[in-house]
């Protein structure tokens, strides 16, 4: 199984902790039996804008059987907060539903630091529900063979 996990660059810390619980996540998962064919390719972006448009090329390679999305966007003093927020969701799903492809949400959106540090562990969160999604399409697709 191979997922390919889109991450950003801005606020480096939070999405330097997520992209970590993620990782750890996936040596976990390899671990588990019938895990060791379990590969990951991460890809680094600007920001969460940038993270829809690198999932849709990397689902249009056909060589993933999930995505995931990790980033943070920390509300301000202006209305960017909900652009950003809003948008990346939007472009996530979308990718999802038009490539028909698992594609895990790990984008937090939060008030500040602190509560998007506590969620640190939502990397390895949105990693377990893609691998979740591949495997139950991967059973749907043997089921209706």
């Amino acid at each position: 199984m191979r997922i390919g996990v889109v991450h950003s660059r801005f606020n480096e810390e939070i999405c330097n902790a997520l992209l970590e619980s993620a990782r750890a996540e996936l040596v976990k998962a390899r671990a588990e039996p019938g895990g060791a064919g379990i590969e990951a390719e991460f890809v680094a972006v600007a920001g969460a804008l940038e993270i829809p448009l690198a999932l849709q090329w990397l689902a249009q390679s056909g060589r993933f059987d999930a995505l995931v999305a990790l980033g943070a966007v920390i509300r301000g003093d202006t209305y960017h907060f909900e652009v950003v927020s809003n948008e990346s969701a939007r472009g996530i799903m979308d990718v999802a539903l038009e490539c028909g492809l698992p594609v895990a949400n790990g984008i937090l959106t939060t008030d500040d630091e602190a509560q998007a540090l506590a969620r640190k562990d939502k990397g390895a969160e949105a990693v377990r529900v893609a691998l979740e999604m591949a495997r139950l399409r991967q059973e749907l697709a043997a089921k209706w063979r």
